[in-house]
């Protein structure tokens, strides 16, 4: 049996489908459904039981048989950057994975789960993923730190190395429609593109970078499974590795990917952007992806060209967008 927490979230219904398409079945679901549309993420897929977040708990620590389990794949959090209440987010995205992760190292079974660029702040100390690095981060919101907590919690206690998390970047693709304000540019932009022609960018604000030419490391959702999977199958690939491209693309990169796979012409539109956020606004992120590479990890991954027009002709196009 695997377990996959927040299974029918983004990144977790998408790697619930590859799991499947890998011959896994024996899956149990962990995620809250509330009254949001994130249930249409489970349709088609194979597993064995769902639990309730909060209920998982109960019956993680009392019922489920530790022999019957090949690994834990821990994608649930509170992933909303707005989030303010931080003794939320401690219990949700910190004492819940530490209690996960505790009896994964006490029974040697497998824990991959998913971490944050969101712990590298502005960028100011780089994005390095080596472990002395970690330890120096400072992230600037409440979300970013809780995700940093539990890094620190691995590292402090060399529990890095009985695991493998990753620190996903800006990570785009099909089932992240009920993500709302934290869905991603593309899928929000697809959206307004389609109703009013046009697609608003940020004007900046930092002499360095031209209008819509800041730039962040976009990955494609699948490309982020993939790797995964490999973690999941490679079990003597331990610690902290960051997930991004590796490359840095403009803001305007994106949005010539995206009229380009519309069918449609350019027409951007600088807007200025709030004052509240322009002082911690980031206007760089490039992940540093030596550590996995050297860890052993081969595979390209996708152009943003390829994966915006993947994104855009088989999903976002189509009458019901689910992976």
């Amino acid at each position: 049996m695997i377990v996959l927490t927040g299974g029918a979230g983004f990144i977790g219904s998408v790697m619930l489908a590859r799991l499947n398409e890998a011959g896994y079945d024996d899956i149990l679901v962990v995620d809250n459904l509330a009254s949001s549309d994130k249930w249409k993420n489970l349709l088609g897929k194979k597993f064995t039981e769902y639990f309730h977040k909060n209920d998982f708990l109960e019956v993680f620590e009392d019922e489920l048989d530790p022999r019957e389990v090949e690994a834990v794949i821990h994608l649930g959090a509170c992933t909303s950057t707005t989030e303010r209440d931080m003794d939320y987010l401690i219990r949700n995205n910190y004492d819940y994975s530490k209690t996960i992760a505790e009896w994964c190292f006490e029974h040697e079974i497998r824990f991959v789960y998913a971490s944050s660029a969101a712990t590298y702040g502005d960028g100011g100390l780089g994005f390095s993923d080596d472990n002395a690095v970690t330890q120096t981060l400072r992230p600037l919101n409440p979300y970013g730190y809780s995700k940093h907590l539990f890094d620190l919690w691995l590292v402090r206690n060399n529990y890095d190395r009985l695991c493998a998390g990753f620190k996903f970047f800006n990570v785009f693709g099909p089932n992240e429609y009920h993500k709302g304000a934290m869905s991603s540019l593309v899928y929000k932009a697809y959206h307004q593109v389609n109703e009013t022609g046009a697609l608003q960018l940020f004007r900046s604000y930092n002499a360095h970078y031209k209008d819509g030419a800041f730039t962040r490391d976009f990955i494609y959702v699948k490309d982020c499974v993939d790797v995964l999977m490999w973690a999941l199958d490679t079990e003597s690939v331990n610690g902290i590795y960051n997930l991004g491209s590796g490359t840095a693309r403009s803001w305007n990169d994106l949005a010539s990917a995206l009229f380009s796979a519309m069918g449609k012409p350019n027409n951007i539109q600088y807007i200025d952007m709030p004052e509240e956020i322009r002082s911690a606004y980031q206007y760089h992120t490039q992940a540093d992806m030596s550590k996995l590479r050297a860890a052993g990890f081969k595979n390209e991954f996708r152009s943003l060209e390829h994966s915006v027009a993947d994104y855009v002709q088989t999903y976002l196009s189509q009458p019901e967008p689910y992976l």
